[in-house]
């Protein structure tokens, strides 16, 4: 999903098209690390906002030692990172994804993991059960569900993907997992519909997530690309109520290894891994500097959508 921006609009990081000043996002404290383990994925969706495939390794694997250097600069530089969120494409392509998530856990900090629930999982489910049983309280698992139609589910991530996600969502959830759904607002149903469809999906599925709670299913804006948003302003915050330190960019931050790079980046958000100008360098404390919003998914997502990947 490649989002065109103008030559004008969103290319300044300090003043819009129209010459306003534009809005920025300063980290207020690093709640939320995550780690992109690679683009790889088992499907092709048709919405993906970061193109995972079976084929792009555009962001390759993020490796345990990689892992581990951003663990100690937490720990020596006292950060105060809460969570770590893992994402991919699918993270259970990665093959050191579960010596990953171990170090992470027993670093003391608390674990999400984004997964479709597939295939890929499921080859991990014995040492995921290890992981359980050692950490069963500090790891938490969110599957994608992007509807609780099967047929508007396979829209999205295509022919004979509702299945597989489902054996693999009830065996999360009759294993004893702590464990979240997302969906998506793509097909314009109001918020109390889709959570009272989920509902009774998840009743039916003998599956152990509240729908009605904002964090154990969690309901995505979408990122098409498609129509005009308009660039965020110092004025905006006022005019629409919305406060800059709740951006996911006040509290987090996520690493990924682009394909041929010596080093990981730090990036602003899970939303830009490929945009010019959000990135750090491979340091966290780099890092902690403002965020201009001159990207369309900043006002699209976040802003106007109230979306937030750590919920």
């Amino acid at each position: 999903m490649n989002v065109i921006v103008s030559d004008r609009r969103f290319s300044d990081p300090n003043r819009t098209a129209d010459g306003q000043p534009r809005a920025h996002v300063a980290l207020r404290q690093l709640k939320t690390l995550w780690l992109n383990t690679g683009t790889l994925c088992n499907l092709t969706c048709e919405n993906c906002y970061i193109e995972s495939s079976p084929k792009n390794d555009r962001l390759v694997y993020l490796t345990r030692a990689d892992v581990k250097t951003y663990l100690e600069e937490i720990s020596v530089l006292n950060l105060g990172v809460i969570e770590i969120g893992i994402t991919g494409g699918e993270p259970f392509m990665n093959p050191e994804i579960l010596a990953i998530i171990e170090d992470c856990l027993s670093a003391g900090l608390k674990v999400l993991v984004l997964t479709n629930a597939m295939k890929p999982m499921m080859k991990c489910a014995t040492g995921l059960l290890e992981l359980r049983e050692k950490f069963a309280q500090t790891l938490t698992m969110r599957v994608s569900v992007d509807h609780f139609d099967s047929a508007l589910h396979e829209e999205e991530r295509g022919n004979r993907s509702w299945a597989p996600m489902i054996t693999g969502l009830k065996w999360l959830s009759d294993s004893g997992f702590q464990l979240h759904a997302a969906g998506r607002t793509r097909w314009g149903e109001d918020e109390r519909v889709l959570r009272k469809g989920f509902a009774e999906l998840f009743e039916a599925q003998k599956i152990r997530i509240d729908a009605n709670d904002a964090e154990s299913l969690i309901l995505f804006p979408e990122l098409d690309g498609s129509g005009e948003v308009p660039e965020i302003t110092t004025d905006c915050w006022e005019i629409l109520g919305v406060d800059p330190d709740d951006m996911m960019c006040a509290s987090s931050r996520m690493v990924v290894r682009r394909k041929g790079a010596a080093d990981p980046d730090v990036v602003a958000c899970t939303l830009l891994p490929y945009a010019e100008g959000f990135g750090f360098g491979p340091r966290l404390a780099d890092s902690f500097t403002t965020v201009a919003l001159n990207h369309p998914h900043c006002a699209r997502f976040c802003v106007l959508g109230g979306g937030s990947c750590s919920g």
